[in-house]
């Protein structure tokens, strides 16, 4: 019997109904950038109206749970702090576990780093002369030449490096920017010490998130596969993927084992809509009536179901079964196929979803 590959079971309910609780990550998928991703203010409300309850998880630090409540209610989605879990709080309880109570710390990064440090009870300080025993290193916009030489000097000394997450991008309307990863990096190579990794994918970001929310059955809604997803797997949590931030299909059939989503989505109005089941029959994958079978090139021929009319497919069934049918393929990871339609509306599908159509 051929195991089933991730995507493969979907749900017949509702993720807001089958979930108790949505851990969303923010940028790139609540928004990007200054904006609200369209239509998502309209769908978290749905989502709240079915039941399901939302926790705003990000591995950016830079702003305090406060301000991120107000930025997520001026684009129409209420939020109290406490529904906001941030990278900085789960260092903070990191470095505290570590640490104890009082520790001398070292922020390298915006306001949230320190905020989420003195909520644990650390005690914040501001130069490496004043012998810290930790430097926590967060995103911040403002970061620069003097913060990074003051976490040199103080790792140096022997303050431990403890980073808030190594992304090292974050999305923007002008394409990736440089994110906290980048200048954690910078660090690192300087100091020759490897940094203490909290946020995602470390599980300690989401057990932060299940502890500060009380989720029975969350379901980690994001659009990194290198943090969201694979944190959530590390945790022992179900994934949503959504289309909206840095991964595209390609970067996702090419996924290695640990970075494969539960369920896949274009945004997060998928939260609201049944996921249908992928299954396989000979050698094909069948997925609400697409069909993605090997070709005698070795790459995947896509078919769309007799009467398709809407090439865009809105709910992704046809690149579920590509995945399923390369992931069948191979398990342990493979380059994303060579990918051809086999007919006008699948070549029109894999040309939404900027694949090669052969």
């Amino acid at each position: 019997m051929t195991p089933q590959p991730p995507l493969a079971a979907g749900t017949p309910r509702p993720p807001s109904v089958e979930f108790d609780v949505a851990l969303l990550d923010l940028d790139g998928v609540v928004y990007v950038g200054p904006d609200a991703v369209p239509g998502v203010p309209r769908a978290l409300a749905a989502v709240r109206s079915a039941g399901m309850r939302l926790g705003f998880v990000t591995n950016n630090a830079s702003r305090r749970p406060e301000e991120v409540a107000r930025r997520l209610a001026g684009m129409g989605i209420p939020a109290e702090a406490s529904d906001v879990i941030t990278s900085a709080q789960a260092a903070a309880t990191v470095v505290a576990d570590l640490l104890g109570s009082g520790a001398r710390v070292l922020p390298v990064g915006g306001p949230g780093v320190a905020a989420a440090l003195s909520e644990a009870g650390l005690t914040v300080v501001q130069r490496a002369d004043d012998r810290p025993s930790a430097v926590v290193q967060g995103y911040g916009t403002d970061v620069g030449w003097t913060q990074l030489a003051e976490a040199v000097v103080a790792i140096r000394n022997g303050a431990r490096h403890v980073a808030t997450n190594a992304d090292p991008t974050i999305p923007s309307p002008r394409g990736p920017l440089p994110g906290n990863g980048a200048l954690v990096r910078v660090v690192s190579d300087v100091t020759g010490q490897e940094p203490l990794v909290t946020g995602k994918p470390d599980p300690a970001m989401h057990e932060e998130c299940v502890r500060r929310t009380g989720a029975r059955r969350p379901l980690v809604v994001g659009d990194r596969l290198d943090t969201d997803i694979e944190g959530a797997r590390r945790a022992g949590a179900a994934s949503l993927l959504v289309l909206t931030g840095v991964t595209d299909a390609a970067g996702l059939l090419a996924a290695p084992p640990q970075q494969r989503p539960d369920l896949l989505a274009a945004d997060a109005a998928g939260l609201l809509h049944p996921h249908p089941p992928v299954t396989a029959a000979d050698r094909a994958w069948r997925c609400a009536g697409w069909t993605a079978e090997p070709d005698e090139d070795g790459g995947l021929l896509l078919r769309a179901p007799a009467g398709a009319d809407d090439p865009a497919d809105d709910d992704l069934a046809g690149l579920r079964a590509l995945c399923a049918a390369h992931w069948a393929r191979h398990p342990d990871g493979a380059p994303a196929p060579r990918v051809g339609g086999a007919d006008d509306s699948a070549r029109a599908a894999l040309a939404g979803w900027r694949l090669v159509a052969g």
